[in-house]
């Protein structure tokens, strides 16, 4: 079991005696204005000024990107386009050939990932909710060949489990230093995340062609072998770390408990019998956060930022922040319109140092961040009339 590196369960009690325990009829918010053609200029912690621009706007709730090897831009609009970035400019025209998608909800097309050989095989792996019957949905992963400004070859890898309602069909892939790619699925749904034979609340692992690895923790047992890691709520971060090789992991508590993992072969997160948080009513959903025999996080949030999307930099354009943890914000503390851009710096331990958060004026729900080939770094919010947005340093 990793010991949380970050939070004192012994702070637990105490820090949430800062938290209303009180629940809200209707949603609390603070004014949102409307994202500006910017730029816009920053003092920062410890890289002195930056500079944001957009780089595209008018986007239609943009949720994952990815950068091709011939420096266009594959980005993903939850009502279901998928948008290509050439020289700059975005293609009015949406790519064709994906599958029919549901969007109900927090539902809809959601993550990016390329095949590790894309030059080559032109493969991109999308996670979506696939219509299933009775109007539900299920998360779902699907392979194609992008030729043109068409997917084509397009088939399933990956259908989950659908259950009635419309939360919890947020997923997120990636590639691990072993080739394999990685898939989450969204456990709020309390039965399941501990349940083996199901592969919600789970981060899965399988080959590129859809097939499960031999070396797969549950395989041969009273389990689905796609299965990697189990006890997992929304998953809204994957990442393979660029520098130790470790697959990160973040997923949201409910009221408050949002987390880092370090995913291990087979290991149990701990939801829903464990959690930093608390139900959306105040009531605590466990006595103690951590338990003997589970996976603590690497840290937490308290309270919750909605943490979404995350990249850790290895640039050389920004000096002063290589190394550190960057991470989506959709709100803080059950508040709307307190989205924003989070940095996390740690020792080489992998120990928590400090957290600065950035672009609090704008206000904006931010759901991927990425480094981008040109060594800066990139993100997209989260709004009807959406934007990506690209950070630079101020020379």
């Amino acid at each position: 079991m990793r010991a949380i590196r970050s939070l004192s369960a012994f702070a637990y009690p105490l820090i949430f005696l800062l938290v209303s325990s009180h629940s809200q009829a209707q949603p609390v918010s603070v004014p949102v204005p409307p994202l500006s053609d910017g730029p816009w200029i920053y003092e920062t912690a410890e890289q002195p000024r930056i500079r944001v621009s957009v780089v595209a706007a008018n986007l239609s709730n943009p949720w994952a990107m990815a950068f091709t090897p011939d420096g266009n831009l594959l980005l993903t609009e939850r009502p279901g386009r998928l948008r290509i970035i050439r020289d700059g400019e975005l293609d009015p025209q949406p790519i064709t050939g994906l599958p029919e998608i549901r969007i109900e909800g927090n539902g809809g097309l959601q993550d990016i990932a390329l095949h590790p050989e894309f030059a080559s095989n032109r493969l991109v792996y999308l996670t979506y909710t696939k219509p299933m019957e009775n109007g539900w949905g299920a998360p779902a992963l699907a392979v194609g060949r992008l030729e043109g400004s068409a997917l084509n070859d397009v088939r399933d890898l990956i259908v989950t489990e659908a259950y009635e309602g419309n939360s919890g069909l947020n997923s997120r892939i990636a590639f691990g230093s072993d080739g394999k790619l990685y898939m989450s699925t969204g456990g709020n749904i309390e039965s399941t995340a501990q349940d083996l034979m199901s592969l919600r609340g789970k981060v899965l692992r399988i080959e590129d062609d859809g097939s499960i690895p031999a070396d797969n923790p549950f395989v041969n047992r009273a389990a689905r072998p796609e299965v990697y890691s189990i006890g997992h709520r929304n998953t809204l971060g994957l990442m393979l770390h660029p520098v130790t090789g470790e697959m990160w992991q973040h997923e949201n508590g409910p009221n408050g408990g949002d987390e880092v993992n370090i995913l291990v072969r087979g290991g149990n997160y701990g939801w829903p019998d464990v959690s930093f948080g608390r139900e959306y009513s105040g009531n605590r959903i466990s006595e103690y956060p951590t338990r003997e025999g589970l996976e603590s996080p690497l840290l937490v949030w308290l309270p919750a930022i909605a943490a979404s999307g995350m990249t850790v930099y290895t640039g050389d354009r920004f000096p002063a922040w290589q190394g550190n943890l960057f991470v989506g914000s959709l709100r803080q503390g059950g508040i709307n319109g307190t989205g924003h851009l989070q940095r996390v710096v740690f020792n080489e331990e992998n120990e928590e140092l400090r957290r600065e958060s950035l672009l609090t004026d704008l206000r904006q729900r931010v759901r991927d961040v990425r480094q981008g080939p040109d060594g800066l770094l990139y993100l997209l919010t989260d709004e009807e009339q959406g934007a990506l947005l690209r950070i630079e340093p101020l020379e």
